[in-house]
């Protein structure tokens, strides 16, 4: 049996602000190790005997990143679907079931978000196995988490009859009786004493084309429109685009209400793996490392007597005194200080800065783009000043711009720039200017990272004020 794991890294982990943002999310972030959770994810499936290439679906604006991620662990994925636009996860797993089936009729999908814990990989492998013996008799397998607590942070499944038999290793799985939603407490304690209720852990095993039966016979629309999606969509680079008007019509549904809550064929394999999908700050704080206080603590940080909280700093010193059980969380434009249990209260942040039209719920002060990224340093009326860093043989496009004009100071490296007719090579400390509606373009010709000053004049500085004229990276 070959099988094909297909990441999901959708999402904006908006109750991960500050440190997730929209261009930046979470499964993008060294979070818990010093590689980030859509990294974990892919070396975790790397080395099975029976597991293919990866799979990954992503959203268009982080295709770069992700695919620039897999490269630094070695992992060549067997395809990067960009979807158009957010539709949960029950098109996007079409997308990659049609995707699959064309290629490989028989090919089997090990589904994962990208953002997830998991501290026992071997019980996971094991769990994985099982449910492929399932898989081979039609089932539609997830795998419910055994749960530590009476969690009411998530859905949870209960299981229903036995099925399979020890002498074929199936035993240990169940039909499944019916999802819950997620539960307020009490109820959550009746689960963890009943013992026959499971976290939903999102996670499944099945057939791409029994997958798509299910779908098309359940939710019709959803199969077509992603069918389309796939068979229209093209090449671009190294990534699949989907077919943008086919998939945007596709309705928005999770794969649970889509199929799994009323196919009769879903199984439920029981795991305990040391699961979390890491959905808040005190859930972040549970699986990282503490100190002898109960402190998770990572960055430039000062404490005492301080007990059970997180505090993380990216760019600073914080220093804490004489507090306990806090979340706190400092970037270079913001910072978080919430009381553990309050956590969930995050997204109402992101909701206040969306609705007041700030930027601090999109991007952080570094922005990463393919040819590397660059930081504001500073802004006022009429300038900004940023910092930039280009990649070895990387360039920008050849663009220009209506509304300001540009002075660039090479720091280090060293830079070809294209201004109107002119092509010229700069080096450390050397600078040029770029009048307003000029074409020009910045390269890195070298093989060390090129570092310059860009300071910004004129009467508008948005990042929308670019007209592209040439792109290696074929955006718009």
């Amino acid at each position: 049996m070959k099988i094909y794991p297909v990441i999901l890294s959708g999402g904006a982990g908006t109750r991960l602000w500050p440190l997730s943002r929209a261009v930046l999310p979470k499964q993008l972030l060294p979070l818990v190790t010093d590689k980030t959770m859509l990294q974990e994810t892919a070396l975790r499936v790397a080395d099975w005997p029976e597991l293919m290439a990866p799979v990954v679906v992503c959203g268009n604006d982080h295709r770069f990143l992700v695919a620039e991620q897999l490269r630094e662990i070695g992992v060549a994925p067997l395809g990067i679907l960009l979807e158009p636009s957010g539709r949960n996860t029950a098109p996007a797993v079409a997308a990659a079931a049609h995707f699959l089936a064309a290629i490989d009729p028989g090919a089997v999908m090990l589904v994962l978000p990208a953002d997830h814990v998991i501290e026992r990989p071997d019980m996971f492998a094991a769990a994985v196995r099982r449910a492929a013996l399932m898989v081979e008799e039609g089932a539609l397998a997830t795998f419910g988490i055994v749960p530590t607590g009476p969690e009411t942070g998530y859905g949870y499944i209960h299981r229903g009859a036995a099925v399979g038999s020890s002498v074929d290793g199936t035993d240990g799985c169940y039909r499944v009786d019916r999802f819950v939603e997620k539960p307020d407490r009490a109820t959550a304690q009746d689960f963890l004493r009943d013992g026959s209720y499971y976290w939903n852990s999102g996670m499944f095993l099945f057939r791409a084309e029994r997958f798509l039966a299910e779908l098309t016979r359940l939710r019709p629309e959803i199969a077509t429109a992603t069918e389309a999606a796939v068979r229209l969509g093209y090449s671009d680079l190294d990534f699949c685009r989907l077919h943008e008007d086919s998939f945007n019509a596709c309705p928005s549904d999770s794969i649970d209400y889509a199929v799994m809550e009323h196919t009769e064929r879903a199984v439920v394999v029981p795991a305990d793996i040391g699961w979390s999908d890491v959905g808040s700050w005190s859930a972040l704080w549970e699986v990282q490392q503490r100190d002898a206080n109960g402190n998770s603590q990572r960055g430039d940080v000062y404490l005492d007597g301080v007990a059970n909280s997180l505090v993380r700093a990216e760019s600073r010193i914080v220093a804490v005194i004489g507090v306990q059980d806090l979340v706190i969380v400092e970037t270079r434009d913001a910072v978080l200080i919430a009381h553990k249990d309050q956590v969930q209260r995050v997204k109402q942040v992101v909701e206040h800065l969306k609705s007041t039209a700030r930027t601090e719920h999109l991007h952080h002060t570094k922005v990463y783009r393919p040819w590397g990224h660059y930081e504001g340093i500073d802004a006022g009326e009429r300038f900004q000043v940023k910092r930039i860093t280009v990649k070895p043989g990387e360039k920008l496009s050849l663009q220009m711009h209506h509304h300001r004009a540009e002075h660039w100071v090479v720091v280090s490296g060293t830079a070809r720039v294209t201004c109107g007719e002119t092509v010229k090579l700069l080096s450390e400390n050397e600078s040029t200017y770029i009048p307003i509606g000029m074409n020009h373009r910045l390269e890195n010709p070298g093989k060390m990272p090129l570092h310059i000053i860009e300071v910004q004049s004129g009467s508008y500085l948005g990042e929308d004020d670019i007209v592209r004229f040439e792109d290696i990276y074929q955006r718009a």
